[in-house]
């Protein structure tokens, strides 16, 4: 299910007027060679949402930014069979500028339908005038919550996994790489881990310097202009700077540094039709990752895009940067019903990734 404002091209007002990510209109193709590519096709993830119990609007951390306190919530979905289920912290997308935790709840059900507890978290932006180490810090802050309640969820403290997709999956693989990394462990329950034993990465950033890397010039003006949302992330509200320089601090911001012997494992996915996050993106962190030792395995969805909404819906509109369920390719299978994200197929390979790494 589509959460936030699918992408374009026009201006978002986040951070003083600041000009929102551009969608490519032509992509190069990624050598996929050390990658498993599939066919996303086939029948749809169905949910059975009475096997489910839900509670919404938690709040798991009030933070201050700038000033300003803000409550950040959860939804947790619990499968009422008996046992402590192992915990999947799911992380929106929004292209650094939203956080709605309502959305993608067809897949998110379908995970928790598996037999996990499955967390929807808010996180700070840079509307809040928040960068990715605050939002960082916020994922963290929601994984030691959970674990600090989990008796009274239901939680199984010792397989905690991280999801997410986009601007989310970007979060899940900082989050995964800096396990061990105190320095972002800030706030409430700082007497339990927020250590993760696996990360699910779908069509997430990594280095911000080559975001657009496969796309057209267009594109990549739009990817590096001064003061976007992607530099907002990095250098924080108010920037002139541009992300289009591997500067220490969008060095800083690249999960690749972070790699070290706690990294746990992780699945990359990526459509090879993605207009909004070059594929190789998750590429390159998944040759760093693999080169460092990491357990870690790549899935390239071919002629997928940038999560589920179709492409009429993305043209139509507002921009604000990229969401997690973004665009779908004519022809793909999203044009008989079976949208490319959401096949059984394409779930499969993170149900079993989940279901390896909680064994």
């Amino acid at each position: 299910m589509p959460t936030n404002q699918p992408p374009g091209t026009t201006s978002g007002n986040a951070g003083g007027g600041a000009q929102s990510l551009a969608q490519a209109k032509t992509i190069k193709k990624t050598d996929n060679s050390t990658s498993t590519v599939i066919s996303p096709t086939g029948p749809a993830i169905t949910c059975d949402t009475s096997a489910i119990t839900t509670t919404d609007d938690i709040t798991y951390s009030s933070p201050t930014t700038d000033g300003k306190k803000s409550d950040l919530k959860l939804d947790l979905q619990v499968p009422k069979s008996s046992g402590k289920k192992p915990l999947v912290v799911y992380i929106t997308g929004g292209g650094w500028m939203l956080s709605d935790r309502t959305g993608n709840l067809e897949q998110r059900t379908y995970i928790a339908d598996q037999g996990y507890a499955v967390a929807s978290i808010q996180y700070r932006t840079t509307t809040s005038g928040a960068t990715y180490k605050d939002a960082l810090a916020d994922v963290k802050s929601a994984i030691r919550y959970l674990r600090a309640n989990a008796d009274t969820y239901g939680i199984d403290t010792d397989h905690v996994f991280v999801w997410g997709q986009s601007a989310g999956g970007y979060l899940a693989a900082m989050t995964g790489v800096t396990n061990g990394d105190k320095k972002y462990d800030v706030g409430d329950h700082l007497g339990r881990s927020s250590e993760v034993q696996g990360v699910v990465d779908e069509f997430g950033p990594a280095d911000l310097s080559r975001l657009a890397a496969d796309y057209d010039q267009a594109a990549k003006d739009g990817n590096y202009a001064a003061g976007n949302p992607a530099a907002q992330w990095v250098y924080g509200p108010g920037t002139t700077k541009s992300v289009k320089e591997y500067t220490s601090q969008v060095a800083a911001a690249d999960p690749a540094t972070h790699i070290s012997s706690s990294t746990p494992p992780f699945l990359l996915m990526h459509g090879s039709a993605d207009p909004l996050v070059s594929p190789s993106q998750t590429l390159n962190l998944f040759t760093a990752l693999k080169d460092k030792g990491v357990d870690a395995r790549r899935v390239v969805l071919t002629g997928a895009g940038h999560g589920d909404l179709s492409v009429a819906s993305l043209s139509g509109a507002a921009a604000n940067g990229f969401a997690d369920s973004a665009s779908s390719p004519a022809g793909s299978s999203a044009d008989s019903g079976a949208k490319p994200w959401s096949t059984r197929k394409t779930m499969s390979y993170i149900v079993n990734f989940l279901s390896q790494q909680a064994s």
